[in-house]
């Protein structure tokens, strides 16, 4: 049994949570000389209903998302993590991150949250970490911030 980790995927959404996995993930990252994959996944579909009063709704997405990806990649690489590689892809959070980008990316620890920004979504139908330590083919830490933040 390994005792270190390789491949690291620390999900992030701009949450406050997802500002303190990101932290842990960092530190994991350096004392394990890992990669860290920074995921996260623009939920797009609620798009056609929205683009129908807004056309550009997915390119806003799209840019917000790569200028705090960048952020994050940025302030990963000056703390000192080795590799740090960018993932932004589309659909359900919940079933992107632990079926498919943990295995297309042959992760071994994934980071998350204890909750994000989809409030009504984990309201009726469960959290995306509930469901990334259900599915996830790896071990899954999930974050908390610190009491009354």
């Amino acid at each position: 049994m390994a005792l270190t980790y390789k491949k690291i995927l620390a999900a992030v959404d701009g949450s406050k949570e997802a500002e303190w996995s990101f932290k842990k993930a960092i530190d994991i990252a350096k004392r394990n000389q890992a990669q860290l994959i920074l995921a996260h996944v623009i939920d797009n579909r609620s798009f056609p209903t929205v683009e129908v009063y807004d056309t550009t709704i997915s390119e806003q997405a799209e840019s917000y998302v790569n200028t705090f990806m960048d952020k994050y990649k940025q302030e990963a690489e000056d703390a000192g993590v080795p590799f740090v590689t960018l993932a932004v892809d589309y659909g359900s959070p919940k079933v992107k991150i632990p079926r498919e980008m943990a295995a297309d990316f042959g992760v071994d620890l994934i980071i998350c949250g204890a909750t994000g920004l989809n409030m009504v979504e984990r309201f009726f139908i469960g959290s995306v970490s509930e469901h990334i330590t259900r599915y996830a083919p790896c071990d899954v830490l999930v974050v908390r911030t610190q009491f009354g933040e």
